[in-house]
């Protein structure tokens, strides 16, 4: 019961500043151009912060390093999904113009806006390296495979761009927890009024993070949530398959009962902010990945007690 309570306790703290997100949306507080600010903020500035202060500050060189090996897991689950996706794409009958984003979205989760907040509040800052580890898996995954699969969907044709790619897998929040491991690993102490200023324009991550999803849902709005074959999919591979997968995959390893259950939760996290972007760009369904962002972040603040419950069982370690 205390277990329940804590992740309960967890989510509140995230939808709390959701909903302040998504009610000063509503009220007209954001427009286009500030919604894009926020996001840029959060990924751009108080992100890398975070990274360099956090790391810097809480993790010695041996447990950076032995957070590494874990790599595999993360892309080992998404490759499996990856071809699991084509399979519910059969039995569900998805839309043609629909199977590109619909691969992408099931085997890629949202590992920083909801991720990172979630995994804090549920596990402090220890959690920190293990997320990271998740997310360099995640974003490279998407900034190529998952990139590819949209285009496939667009009004032209699916070209790789080695340049672009690059430039978003190697992004400021990757960087930021480049060089802090740079700088752990090397012992280097950076001074005091430096680091003040990293924690302090970091702290700005997690709330500014949750206020950016409020405002995409309420920019998305309740009223498109619809549930049908391209939509319930979605659901079981995000909430479903991706962390059984995982869960399977863990359970007999020796490792860290910690990093088992962030990789189970970052497994589990919603579809990506940036697929109804990545969509709008290609000519895809910009809609139906708006919708599914929407969706998947909401039936999270459900599903994310549930699975901590049973990622803190005694069945995980």
């Amino acid at each position: 019961m205390a277990i329940f309570l804590h992740s309960i306790q967890g989510v509140v703290i995230i939808i709390v500043m959701i909903a302040l997100g998504y009610l000063l949306a509503s009220w007209g507080w954001f427009s286009e151009d500030s919604t894009k600010l926020v996001a840029r903020l959060v990924t751009q500035i108080a992100l890398p912060a975070y990274m360099i202060a956090t790391i810097t500050k809480d993790f010695t060189a041996q447990k950076l390093l032995a957070t590494l090996p874990g790599l595999r897991f993360p892309v080992l689950n998404m490759a499996i999904l990856f071809g699991l996706s084509f399979g519910v794409m059969r039995a569900l009958n998805i839309k043609k113009t629909h199977r590109g984003l619909f691969s992408s979205m099931f085997l890629n989760s949202n590992t920083v806006f909801i991720g990172l907040p979630v995994n804090e509040a549920l596990f402090g800052n220890s959690a920190l390296p293990y997320v990271l580890v998740y997310y360099m898996a995640n974003t490279t995954i998407f900034w190529t495979l998952g990139v590819y699969l949209i285009q496939r969907d667009g009004v032209s044709a699916a070209k790789f761009n080695l340049k672009q790619t690059l430039s978003k897998i190697f992004s400021p929040p990757l960087l930021g927890f480049m060089i802090g491991v740079v700088l752990v690993l090397l012992k280097i102490q950076l001074p005091d009024f430096l680091m003040a200023d990293f924690s302090y324009i970091g702290g700005m991550t997690v709330p500014l993070s949750m206020i950016f999803i409020g405002i995409s849902m309420a920019n998305a709005g309740l009223r498109s949530m619809r549930f049908d074959r391209d939509s319930i999919g979605i659901l079981l591979g995000r909430f479903i398959f991706a962390p059984v997968l995982m869960t399977l995959m863990l359970i007999p390893m020796s490792m860290p009962v910690e990093m088992k259950q962030v990789f189970i939760l970052q497994s589990a996290m919603p579809v990506m902010t940036n697929a109804p972007v990545v969509s709008k760009l290609y000519g895809a369904d910009a809609d139906y990945a708006a919708v599914m962002v929407t969706e998947t972040t909401l039936l999270s603040l459900i599903v994310i007690p549930i699975l901590m419950m049973i990622v803190q069982s005694n069945l995980i370690h």
